[in-house]
This record gives C-alpha cells, sequence and structure tokens, in this order.
C-alpha cells in the first residue's frame, strides 16, 4: 500500500514521540525545550512554537494516546480518533506551503503544536482505518522492548523498532543454536 508522503511522515513522527517514553521503566528522552526543538527540527513542523515549558509538557501529555492508537482494536481506534478530531475541532483543508505540495491540514496554522501533532496523527490514522492497513502498527518484536513502530515496508515485514533490537534478537538467537550444540545442523563430508 501506498501512503502519502505526509501521512506516512505523520505515522512516523508519532512513533518517534511515543518511543521517546519507555512505560516499563520509565525512561525518558523528551525532558528539556531544547530536546523538543531537535524533535520539531527532525520532523519539520511547521507553524508557530512557543520554545517554552509549557509546550513541552502539552506535547509529552500526547505520548499515552498515541500508544493507545497501538494497543486498540480498529473499533477502539476509530472512537480515539474520532475523539482527537473533535476535541480539537479539526477542520480540513488544502494547501501548499514550504517545500510540501498539496496535503491536508486541520487547524488552523497557528494551532498550538500538541494540537497540530493530535490532529496530523489522527488524519493519518484515518488513512491507515480506510484502507484497512491498521496491521501495519505495532509493537516491537524483541521481548524487551516495548517501542512502537509503523510498518511501511511493500511486504508488511518489519518486526522490530530499530536494527539495534532487530540484531540483537538475531544474536541471541545465533547464540542459544551455537549452545544447543550440532544437533540439526548439517554434517559436512
Amino acid at each position: 500500500m501506498l501512503f502519502t508522503h505526509d501521512t506516512e511522515v505523520a505515522l512516523q513522527g508519532a512513533v518517534d514521540l511515543v518511543n521517546t517514553h519507555d512505560p516499563t521503566d520509565g525512561s525518558d528522552t523528551l525532558t528539556t525545550v531544547d530536546q523538543l526543538d531537535d524533535f520539531v527540527t527532525r520532523w519539520g513542523w511547521t507553524g508557530p512554537i512557543r520554545h517554552d515549558e509549557d509546550e513541552l509538557e502539552q506535547v509529552r501529555a500526547l505520548r499515552p494516546l498515541f500508544r493507545e492508537l497501538w494497543q486498540r482494536d480498529e473499533e477502539g481506534v476509530v472512537a480515539l480518533v474520532n475523539a482527537m478530531l473533535a476535541d480539537n475541532r479539526a477542520l480540513p483543508r488544502l494547501v501548499r506551503h514550504d517545500q510540501w505540495d498539496w496535503h491536508l491540514h486541520a487547524t488552523p496554522d497557528d494551532a498550538p503544536l500538541a494540537t497540530r501533532m493530535a490532529v496530523e496523527l489522527a488524519m493519518a490514522v484515518v488513512d491507515l482505518v480506510r484502507a484497512g492497513e491498521l496491521g501495519r502498527l505495532g509493537t516491537c518484536g524483541a521481548d524487551d522492548c516495548q517501542d512502537v513502530l509503523v510498518d511501511l515496508t511493500r511486504n508488511r515485514s518489519r518486526r522490530f523498532c530499530s536494527t539495534t533490537c532487530g540484531n540483537r534478537v538475531a544474536a541471541a538467537a545465533y547464540r542459544e543454536r551455537q549452545a544447543a550444540g550440532p544437533e540439526g545442523h548439517a554434517e559436512s563430508s
């Protein structure tokens, strides 16, 4: 399935935001305004940015809400997306700016960053629901990782949130096979 560029960026940016907080150990990589500024720059957010603690806390507060999208069934996702759109008074319109060709915005240009982020993700998830592609939202296949991911591969083969997790699982499986001994290995003549 081919998604529009703004849908893919919104989904990937939301993954990055959710994964700044690990709910199992409480680790957090989004604790300062400077870190938020880096995040905003990395994902190309436009519009007003206040660069203050209040804005940081509003964005951080989105993480559990966004994570819910990865944990709910289709009906639950639809209910949450509809609430996100209604709560933020989303009104879609076509816009073109900066390096972006025509795409949808559903908030005023001067809306708070957290509002724009919530609505952008909600609109991206609308595309997933309509295409029957909610299965592209997943969690990392590593037993010790709770990070979320979005699988944008053609064959839906992504299992890990990062190469690091994939390599760690592969190395552990290799060590396990080696420890098991020669059983199951073809003997050479």
